[in-house]
């Protein structure tokens, strides 16, 4: 799916929902700079019996630590170690729409891998965001691509530092300082 099939089919969900990912870097730069295997979307814990019910009739699976994939029947409320949903629309179908679960306790966005970032959800939205479709924060999807990057990250990270602006740049700075003081992301930023 590209990210504006994606949009078309969240459109009416009655929740917060942000293209993430590859994507979203992709978006806030204006143009697709790599190929993408599936669009990921992030969504809140909370708002998972909206999800599941805008997605009725579609094949979803919940990946259980460390990455076994089952389905995810109503009304399962997955619990707080599911941070991923696997959809496709029926089950001969390709692998499409990756759903990623993030917390936002009273409105407050927590980085999964250490609670001391987060930051208010109003906040998530990048620049690349528009009245049909929200785009994550590059500066967010940066810290979540940060951990252990791969080839991909890499090439995101490096494709994206440039055009992040002052505020972006030393939140980015900041979260990666105080989860690794040695990352090398650090010397670009």
């Amino acid at each position: 799916m590209s990210p504006e099939e994606v949009t078309d089919v969240l459109a009416d969900l009655d929740c917060a929902w942000w293209v993430a990912g590859g994507w979203a870097l992709d978006l806030h730069l204006g143009k697709q700079t790599r190929a993408h295997a599936d669009v990921d979307v992030l969504v809140l814990r909370d708002d998972l019996r909206k999800v599941r019910c805008h997605l009725s009739g579609w094949d979803l699976h919940a990946a259980d630590p460390p990455g076994t994939l089952r389905p995810w029947s109503e009304p399962e409320v997955p619990s707080a170690q599911v941070q991923d949903i696997w959809c496709r629309r029926r089950p001969s179908a390709p692998w499409s729409l990756q759903l990623m679960i993030d917390d936002a306790p009273d409105g407050e966005w927590v980085y999964r891998r250490d609670a001391r970032i987060h930051r208010p959800v109003r906040e998530l939205d990048g620049p690349a965001s528009d009245a049909r479709r929200r785009v994550l924060a590059p500066e967010v999807q940066l810290l979540q691509k940060s951990a252990n990057p791969r080839v991909k990250d890499e090439a995101d990270f490096h494709a994206v530092r440039g055009c992040l602006d002052a505020a972006q740049r030393g939140w980015l700075r900041e979260s990666l300082a105080l989860l690794s003081p040695g990352h090398p992301w650090l010397t670009h930023l």
